[in-house]
């Protein structure tokens, strides 16, 4: 798999799904499977049964990983835009299409 262009850190927006237009912080990448996890996006509702570590059980929210084509980078005034690589001062950066600002990470 190539290497992702969204990293941990990024300010993203969902593109497509049941949270489309929601917008939150990656707070993981999974670059083998091509997914990415998302503050506050694509919450799982898990149905757990009383145990010894957690006598009380319940239900517990955990966000589930979305596939990285479904997010798109966020620029400074709020829309989503691609990213790709280029070579700056012989370092390899990662630069918004619509903007061409760099994206510091």
């Amino acid at each position: 798999m190539a290497a992702l262009k969204i990293k941990k850190g990024d300010k993203v927006i969902v593109l497509s799904g049941k949270d489309k237009g929601k917008t939150g912080e990656v707070t993981k990448s999974l670059p083998k499977e091509g997914k990415v996890i998302v503050s506050g996006v694509n919450v799982a509702t898990r149905h757990r049964k009383p145990t010894q570590v957690n006598p009380q059980g319940g239900l517990e929210r955990v966000e589930a990983p979305l596939h990285v084509s479904k997010v798109a980078h966020v620029t400074a005034d709020g829309k989503p835009t691609r990213v790709r690589f280029e070579i700056k001062d012989g370092k390899k950066v990662r630069v918004a299409v619509k903007s061409g600002e760099q994206i510091n990470g």
